[in-house]
This record gives structure tokens, C-alpha cells and sequence, in this order.
């Protein structure tokens, strides 16, 4: 449906010349959305999806051995919309304090948002709702690292930002100037909060997204912030008990169509078919994620049965690396409790079963990776 513009410009003067702003229109869309018919049945079909992957943490012997690694992808995926090139093998050695030459700070900015990421969603486990400050909470982590220390982390911003262009006069998008952002950000947290209007979990998500994007709040971090939203809002309303769903692979996917569809929804109201782009997206993700999880079970069972005739401190080794996918020496001997000799003896077993493999070709601080594990997460990051 075609509302026509969903918000007003305002004129601003910044850089030495005159632009337009654009402040969005409460949320939620006037007239109210037609979720009927075919957008009727992929909310269903979304919703269906969804719940499924969900019940994957109950069936899952130790949830915690597949979000350990899904949130890091996650964070690497997120984080290359916004140009890093950090890969999840590069991310995960990082947390060994083993970085790859040159991806240093591309990697410890993508660890900035797992620890966001954890962040977030212990305060929403404990009780609190989503609210401003938890969100400048959050952007405070996201921007903890030195690049982007000096962005203001945790503040939402006093100057004005721009989409696209060397300046506002000619970007593609000009967001709100500084003095309306917390007004705007004021009645994005009423939204969150059911008012004026109670709104089922996934339009919430999908409508507080739009919304989020084009308030664009913080200097920097708004597009991971934003993607991150999504899963927050989604835990907060009971709808995921563990943070399963994540759209990063999607919209980079779908990168043109994303942010097109965005710019539609603010020119003429057409919030129909973000919202069958967004559904769409719940509904393949979900089912991609679910189809991982059973992917990642399969193959713990088909290296277990493979490994039963070996030691304990070998089968206990694999079972350490279906937690944390690479490993050193070090940390292998501390994880099991033994011996630096029993380590690597384990280790060399593991590797000549072709279930690890050695990913540094140095002769010291080597770092082993479970090969099936990262092959199957590795899919569509670099």
C-alpha cells in the first residue's frame, strides 16, 4: 500500500550550505498495515519457521556448542556489510590472541560486537526491558575498540550524519538533525513498549528496523546496531529463547533490494513489501539456521563414532572442539586437565583421523581447527 511520504523534511544548514533532513512519522503506519491474504500466510509461514528453530536449543544436547560459533559468524557477516574483511577462522583465532598479520583491528572490531551481542542479551535475560539507555549501553561495546573510540560510543549523536555523498547536499539520505534524534528515539522506545498499540513480535522487529535505520541515532555503529535489534527485540518478547536468528546473511545478499526497499518505505509508504522482504527473510533464515544445527549434530555423531576406539583425552579433546572450534596446544592441555605431551598427542590423533586440521603452517603457536565444523559455518563468509 502507497501512503506517500511517511515522515516531513526539515531544512538544515550544516558544512556551509542548505539540505534537507528527513524526520520519520511515528510509529505505528497510518493507515494500518494490510497483513491479509499472501502477507497474511508468510507472517504464518515466518512465525512456523521461527519456532522451529527455536525448539532447536531444546533438542540440541548443549545449546551453547552452536551458538557459540552461529553468533561469531554472525558478528563476522554483520560486520563485513560495513566493509572489514575479518573471516570467522580469523575472528576465532583472535580470541586465542593469535590474529592473522594485518586483520588486528578488523578482528577485534568484530569481537567489539560479540561482546555487544552478549551483552544485550544478558540484560534482556535478566528482566530488563529494551529501552534508550540499554541501547546506548550496547553501542557503548559495539564502539569499545579504537576505531571507533572517538565516534562518541554509548552517546547518541550532536552532529549531523549523512547516507552516501560527500556531504548533506548531496548524500542519498540525510537523517534527522541531532536536536529531534532523541525525540525520535523517544518514540521509537514507546513503540518497543506496545504504545500507542500492542504489535505482534515480528512486525515490531521489522517496523523498529526501518525506523532505527532512519533515525540513524550514533555516529557510527547504526547499521550493526540495527541488525542486531532485530534479535533483541525477538528475545525481549519471549519469541526466541536463545539468539537463533540472524538476517546479516540475508540482507548481504540481498544488499540493493535492502536498502532500496528501505528508502521506498520512507518516500511513499509502502511498508507492504519491506515487509515481505523482511518475512522472507525470517522465513529462509530460520529454516537455514535449523538446517545447520542438524548439520552440526550429524557431524559430532559421525566424528564420535569414528574416535571411540581411541583414548578418553582424545574423544574429551573433540568434545571440547564442538565448543570452541580452534584450539592450540595450550589451550587443549588446559581444557582437558593434562599433560602438554598428552595435548598434542591427542591433537596429532585428531588430525590424523582428518577431523582437525593445523591452519597456521608455523612450527610454533600452531592453532588446530575442526574442519567439518568451520566448513559447514563458513558457508557465505570470506
Amino acid at each position: 500500500m502507497q501512503r506517500g511520504l511517511t515522515g516531513h523534511y526539515i531544512s538544515i544548514s550544516t558544512t556551509g550550505e542548505t539540505a534537507k533532513a528527513y524526520v520519520p512519522s511515528k510509529l505505528p503506519p497510518e493507515p494500518a498495515l494490510a497483513i491479509d491474504g499472501e502477507m497474511g500466510a508468510l507472517l504464518d509461514a515466518a512465525s512456523t519457521a521461527l519456532g522451529r528453530l527455536d525448539g532447536v536449543c531444546f533438542l540440541l544436547p548443549d545449546p551453547g556448542l552452536f551458538l557459540y560459533s552461529y553468533v561469531r559468524k554472525e558478528a563476522v557477516l554483520s560486520s563485513q556489510i560495513e566493509g572489514t574483511q575479518s573471516s570467522l577462522s580469523d575472528l576465532l583465532s583472535h580470541e586465542l590472541e593469535h590474529t592473522p598479520a594485518g586483520l588486528e583491528e578488523d578482528a577485534a572490531e568484530v569481537s567489539c560486537y560479540v561482546h555487544a551481542m552478549h551483552h544485550g542479551l544478558d540484560l534482556i535475560n535478566k528482566g530488563e526491558p529494551l529501552s534508550l539507555r540499554m541501547i546506548r549501553s550496547i553501542h557503548g561495546i559495539l564502539l569499545s575498540h579504537s576505531k571507533g573510540s572517538g565516534k562518541m560510543p554509548g552517546e547518541f549523536r550532536t552532529s549531523q550524519n549523512w547516507i552516501g555523498g560527500s556531504r548533506p547536499g548531496t548524500a542519498r539520505f540525510v537523517p534527522p538533525p541531532p536536536e529531534l534524534v532523541m525525540d525520535c528515539m523517544g518514540a521509537l522506545e514507546l513503540f518497543l513498549h506496545d504504545q500507542p498499540v500492542k504489535t505482534r513480535p515480528l512486525l515490531k522487529a521489522a517496523l523498529a528496523h526501518v525506523q532505527f535505520e532512519t533515525i540513524h541515532p550514533f555516529l557510527d555503529g547504526n547499521g550493526r546496531l540495527g541488525r542486531l535489534l532485530i534479535t533483541f527485540i525477538l528475545c525481549a518478547e519471549g519469541v526466541l529463547h536463545s539468539p537463533m536468528l540472524y538476517l546479516s546473511l540475508y540482507l548481504k545478499k540481498n544488499r540493493d533490494d535492502y536498502y532500496r526497499l528501505l528508502q521506498e518505505v520512507r518516500m511513499s509508504g509502502d511498508w507492504e513489501q519491506w515487509l515481505v522482504f523482511f518475512l522472507t527473510g525470517v522465513l529462509e533464515t530460520s529454516r537455514a539456521a535449523t538446517q545447520t544445527a542438524g548439520d552440526l549434530l550429524q557431524l559430532f555423531e559421525k566424528d564420535a563414532k569414528v574416535l571411540q576406539p581411541y583414548a578418553s583425552s582424545v574423544i574429551r579433546l573433540h568434545q571440547h572442539l564442538q565448543r570452541r572450534p580452534i584450539t592450540s596446544i595450550a589451550q587443549a592441555a588446559r581444557a582437558l586437565s593434562v599433560s602438554t605431551p598428552t595435548a598434542i598427542k591427542a591433537l596429532a590423533t585428531l588430525e590424523k583421523c582428518g577431523i582437525i586440521h593445523e591452519i597456521t603452517g608455523q612450527n610454533y603457536r600452531k592453532l588446530y581447527a575442526y574442519r567439518g565444523y568451520l566448513d559447514i559455518l563458513h558457508a557465505d563468509t570470506l
